[in-house]
């Protein structure tokens, strides 16, 4: 099968070897595994700090998005047949989905939305996985609950961001609260949903103050969380919630304490590197989101169309991520 890989970790992207086309064996599906027909990718930072940090003896293959079709199941598989249409994002310790066939547990795959093309249904499963992880599960919110709370999200405009102002905005009653720095970033927010549009390059409790939003129940921060931590625990309720999911170098949560907030983060493959007994709860949240989506509550991210699936068109998507200039996802579709 075709498929686009890398053996050596850490090149630059415009070096020969960082991404290129192979030739792989067809992966054969274990006892709960689905064989994909890939149909449609997305890319992910993820994908570029993989390529960045992990090697093998053998090609590495990325890719944590995917829309496809079904065309194997392994015999102890109950929730799908061949033929079936499906998203997900896959497991980040197995070979990723840069490839014609794909091998993913039935546990973390939904069926896709039919309303979408392959190349907008690619967009979502990641994003929607983590957000809805951190509104719900980590932050244990409840649908139609929050009422008369306020949930600021710090860094609304990007992949995740822009999934979980819908989710909360629309299944929950919270007052949400998003940050972008860029006039037209501002308007995508609200037209997402946010009830209020703060800017994050200015002071938080500055303009929460103005606004008379403050302090608030949850934040959410998904980028830059060591910049702003002094700002989120002031603008904080006392036993508040604070989540996130980036990487920073050190981050230093004594400051945490004297309101006694917690910290709560979200990593959605934990779920699937641990084979969680709560697994399956990925695949009923994407069945979710499919449905959210087909009846027109949810809409998709999707950015930029990037042509076919290509090691060429792949290093152009992910010298994007890593300009830190990528709008919406990118999504790559057909070998």
């Amino acid at each position: 099968m075709k498929a686009v890989v890398y053996t050596q970790p850490g090149l630059p992207i415009h070096a020969p070897q960082s991404l290129y086309d192979a030739e792989l064996p067809t992966p054969k599906p274990g006892a709960r595994d689905l064989l994909v027909e890939v149909r449609a990718i997305a890319v992910n930072p993820v994908d570029t700090k993989i390529r960045a940090s992990r090697g093998g003896d053998q090609p590495q293959v990325l890719g944590w998005d995917a829309v496809g079709v079904v065309r194997e199941v392994g015999p102890e598989v109950t929730l799908f047949r061949p033929g079936d249409e499906v998203f997900y994002a896959g497991a980040i310790d197995r070979p990723g989905s840069y490839s014609e066939l794909h091998v993913v547990d039935e546990r973390i795959v939904g069926h896709k939305p039919r309303s979408l093309d392959n190349a907008s249904a690619a967009a979502l499963p990641l994003t929607s996985i983590t957000a809805w992880e951190l509104l719900f599960d980590r932050l244990g919110v409840e649908e139609n609950g929050g009422e008369g709370q306020r949930l600021l999200v710090v860094g609304a405009g990007g992949g995740v961001g822009s999934i979980l102002v819908q989710l909360a905005s629309k299944l929950t009653r919270l007052t949400v609260i998003g940050t972008a720095s860029r006039p037209e970033t501002q308007a995508w927010v609200k037209a997402l949903g946010a009830h209020h549009v703060i800017d994050h390059a200015e002071s938080l409790p500055l303009q929460l103050e103005a606004l008379k939003l403050g302090p608030v129940d949850y934040v959410i921060s998904l980028t830059h969380t060591d910049t702003y931590l002094p700002q989120l625990v002031e603008v904080l309720r006392p036993q508040g919630k604070l989540a996130l999911i980036d990487d920073p170098a050190q981050l230093d949560v004594m400051p945490l304490k004297r309101k006694s907030l917690s910290l709560h983060w979200e990593l959605m493959f934990t779920r699937s590197l641990y084979k969680t007994e709560d697994m399956i709860k990925q695949h009923q949240l994407l069945d979710r989101v499919a449905q959210l989506v087909d009846s027109g509550v949810l809409k998709t991210t999707l950015g930029e169309h990037y042509g076919t699936i290509n090691a060429e068109h792949l290093k152009r998507a992910h010298a994007m991520i890593e300009s830190g200039k990528a709008r919406g996802k990118i999504v790559l579709e057909g070998f």
